[in-house]
């Protein structure tokens, strides 16, 4: 099975910049309830769409004051347990941020190996990439960060 995710977060003036459980060194960074690190929330969604069992807001929604900055690491890891429990494997996944500055390549192989790390994947299955929109609309603007994910699950046989 397939699933796909995406998360938008706004920036703001000194916010933290979490990406891939990475704090990358930064001015501004995202408004949220939890870290605001999109690109593991797009990651979670993925994972929970390809499983049919729903998206991020109705597992760990911001109403409840018991994820208020929460780490996403620790959400991908309650997400990854459902799986577990479901008995569904990950095969693989594949992100894309999308982003005006920071430059991110520096901070991609530590955000790909928490990401390995977490959901149980060699290195070499787990894709993140990196663009900007051209300074075109919000994010280009420097108003938001957006992060795209997608992977593959299949049941763990019987």
């Amino acid at each position: 099975m397939i699933g796909f995710g995406y998360d938008i977060h706004r920036l703001a003036e000194g916010e933290s910049l979490i990406l891939g459980g990475v704090e990358i060194p930064s001015s501004f960074g995202t408004v949220a309830h939890s870290d605001g690190d999109v690109l593991l929330h797009a990651l979670c969604d993925a994972l929970l769409g390809a499983a049919g069992l729903g998206d991020i807001g109705e597992h760990f929604p911001d109403t409840d004051a018991q994820y208020r900055g929460i780490s996403s690491i620790e959400l991908l890891r309650q997400v990854m347990a459902l799986l577990r429990k479901e008995q569904y494997q990950l095969i693989n996944v594949d992100c894309t941020l999308v982003l005006e500055r920071p430059k991110i390549l520096p901070y991609k192989p530590a955000m790909r190996e928490k990401i390995a790390e977490v959901c149980g994947l060699p290195i070499k299955r787990v894709s993140l990439k990196a663009t900007t929109s051209e300074k075109l609309g919000f994010v280009g603007a420097g108003e938001g960060i957006e992060a795209y994910a997608a992977c593959q699950i299949e049941e763990i046989p019987a």
